[in-house]
């Protein structure tokens, strides 16, 4: 695994660019599949070098299911769990489609359960066929026929799973012209993806209703155009940090978006920064650290690492609740996040589901971190090392193509030297 130095020392500012947000891409490419709009014309202008990894990964997987019926499709989905969990159901709904999904290890280390079952118990008895390996592969034959129209759920685990059925009853509501429906048990983490799923399917022309824990396709109708694709909130949260500290802006930064992690925006006003628009969606962040933040999993568990990271630059310490859902990403992020705050010197207490950080009282000379293969991990670990000034060594800096192919040239932009 590579290493890189990246050196804060001289910083300028910048207007730094963000990809296409991959989870309003990812909705959108399944919904251009069943609808008719592929292929999706945002996405055929985005340069492919500058498409996050886990767009391809889905864009490879819709291509498959979109060839005729025939031998099985083999589908990679390399350590994508979003597009693996959505491309489960497409291709459980595809009439006839038989498909072999494989991946990396920790992708098969992830829990998928919930979402296989509800499949088995909505499709099992019209024929599905859905076999698992330990961990690859897993092998769906889907029916020609289905029975009642409703996936059930449980929401604890992951919003993905309801997401994933969600796409699945448009396809079914297209193709049988009758409502299908999700009914969540239990209570629902990460709702603002779920939220996110249902703009898109209106967006696209869908018809959806939602009452207490029930999301049903009830109509469609086409857009009179298709919908444009916002920058990725996710990785605008690494480029305001790092805008705010060297004095640039971003681009892309849609605030109408229904992304969950827009929720920045929101949660460093505790702190004491603000967000300023300008013209065509451009943004910067304003203002003195003077608190710590308090920011919670169950609204935006992606964008918790990066407030990790600004919170070991903050005055106060900072509290993250409801974290135990990071265990479950493309790492540990709890982990991750622990080892990165002492890493730079600071300390954590974790106590059930809540988190503390604790700043350093002083900055270290300099830190080393390991990615651990995870996007997050290495960019939250190079925009603390630009918030604080302190040089960072990086071992597997290459993972951040999965979100933000572009991620080190943008870091270059404000003056930081990077080398291997």
């Amino acid at each position: 695994m590579t290493q890189l130095h990246v050196d804060p020392k001289q910083l300028v500012p910048a207007v730094l660019t963000p990809p296409i947000s991959k989870s309003d891409a990812q909705r959108a490419l399944v919904l251009a599949h069943l609808t008719g709009a592929w292929p999706l014309p945002v996405l055929q202008e985005e340069p492919e070098h500058f498409l996050p990894a886990d767009v391809r990964v889905l864009r490879r997987g819709v291509e498959a299911l979109r060839l005729p019926p025939g031998p099985v499709r083999d589908v990679d989905c390399a350590d994508g769990g979003a597009p693996f969990r959505i491309l489960v159901t497409q291709a459980a709904v595809t009439p006839g489609a038989r498909v072999r999904l494989t991946g990396t290890p920790r992708l098969g280390e992830r829990p998928h359960g919930p979402l296989f079952e509800s499949l088995r118990e909505a499709l099992g008895p019209s024929g599905l066929v859905l076999t698992e390996g330990k961990p690859w592969p897993v092998e769906l034959q889907a029916p020609t026929r289905t029975g009642e129209p409703v996936f059930r759920v449980p929401g604890a685990q992951s919003s993905q799973y309801a997401s994933s059925l969600l796409l699945g009853c448009a396809a079914l509501y297209l193709r049988e012209r009758r409502p299908w429906r999700v009914e969540i048990i239990g209570p629902l983490t990460s709702e603002g993806y779920l939220e996110l799923t249902v703009s898109w399917l209106r967006r696209f022309g869908f018809a959806v209703q939602e009452q207490e824990g029930r999301y049903e396709v009830t109509g469609y109708r086409a857009p009179e155009r298709t919908p444009s694709m916002p920058g990725d909130w996710s990785s605008l949260g690494y480029l305001l940090l790092i805008a705010w500290r060297t004095g640039g802006g971003v681009e892309r930064a849609d605030l109408s978006s229904a992304h969950p992690d827009q929720a920045l925006v929101r949660l460093v006003e505790r702190a004491g920064l603000a967000t300023t628009p300008g013209p065509n969606d451009t943004l910067r962040m304003t203002g003195t650290a003077r608190d710590g933040l308090l920011a919670s999993g169950k609204e935006c568990p992606d964008l918790l690492p990066t407030l990790a990271a600004l919170a070991c630059v903050l005055p106060r310490p900072s509290t993250l609740t409801d974290v135990g859902i990071l265990r479950l990403k493309e790492s540990d992020r709890l982990e991750g996040i622990r080892t990165l705050v002492a890493a730079f010197g600071g300390t954590t207490h974790l106590e059930g589901e809540t988190l503390t950080i604790h700043p350093p009282a002083s900055h270290p000379p300099r830190f080393s971190m390991d990615s651990r293969g995870d996007h997050r991990l290495a960019m939250v670990s190079a925009t603390l090392s630009v918030l604080s000034g302190v040089p960072l060594s990086l071992t597997g800096p290459e993972c951040v193509e999965k979100s933000f192919p572009g991620f080190w040239q943008q870091l270059e932009r404000t003056g930081v030297r990077l080398t291997s």
